[in-house]
């Protein structure tokens, strides 16, 4: 989803996508600071009440949060304009991060010793997730921690490959309330896929075709 498809929306949509016809002004720091508290809380609270009451997780053991998601909301309601907090840092490096661990400590476990090893099991997952999201544009740090809970986490263990449809839902919900909560009185995404070309404010426009026009002037006077 591209600045050139949001455009073609109405207005009043294209605005909770994050997307502006104008770049916008600098938000004063303490409506930063509240809108970060209100996202953070909303985010999580959203979370736990879902994952922590829903009888359909309840019944497959599935814990209230992934813990990685507290580091993951400092940067989707607290540093919104970060390319670690954009969408796809937050989807694609959580879910990379989640195969991959899983992947890897599904290999250990066949071992007889799984139990001495899960420290490898648990250092090699999140190596190896770095990597892959440095190579996949996706890096999101709170997703290390995705990768690592596989291997040292017994509950998250447990529900073995559903902690991958847990870690997509848990990534989508954290991104709706972002839309809605960043987008009251500040603009999130910055950009969904790659970084757009930056938005001139109008008085720099003005400014730029001022200094065209003079330029143009000065040169037809010394043809002159």
């Amino acid at each position: 989803m591209n600045s050139n498809c949001l455009s073609r929306l109405p207005a009043w949509l294209s605005h909770w996508f994050g997307y502006r016809a104008n770049s916008p002004p600098k938000t004063p720091n303490y409506i930063a600071w509240f809108w970060s508290f209100v996202g953070a809380f909303s985010g999580l609270s959203v979370l736990q009440a879902i994952f922590g009451h829903a009888h359909y997780f309840i019944g497959r053991n599935v814990p209230s949060i992934i813990t990685s998601y507290g580091a993951s909301a400092v940067l989707c309601y607290g540093v919104i304009e970060a390319p670690l907090a954009q969408p796809r840092a937050l989807i694609g490096g959580h879910f990379i991060s989640a195969l991959i661990g899983l992947c890897i400590t599904k290999l250990f476990s066949l071992s007889s010793h799984f139990e001495s090893l899960r420290w490898l099991a648990g250092s090699l997952s999140t190596s190896v997730a770095i990597v892959v999201m440095q190579i996949t544009g996706t890096t999101h740090p709170p997703a290390g921690a995705t990768a690592l809970l596989v291997a040292v986490n017994d509950e998250v263990w447990a529900i073995s490959w559903y902690y991958l449809p847990v870690i997509l839902l848990s990534s989508t919900l954290v991104l709706v309330v972002a839309l809605l909560i960043n987008n009251i009185q500040r603009r999130y995404p910055v950009y969904w896929i790659s970084p757009s070309a930056p938005l001139m404010s109008p008085a720099v426009v003005s400014a730029d075709s001022s200094d065209d026009a003079v330029e143009s002037k000065e040169m037809n006077e010394q043809r002159v």
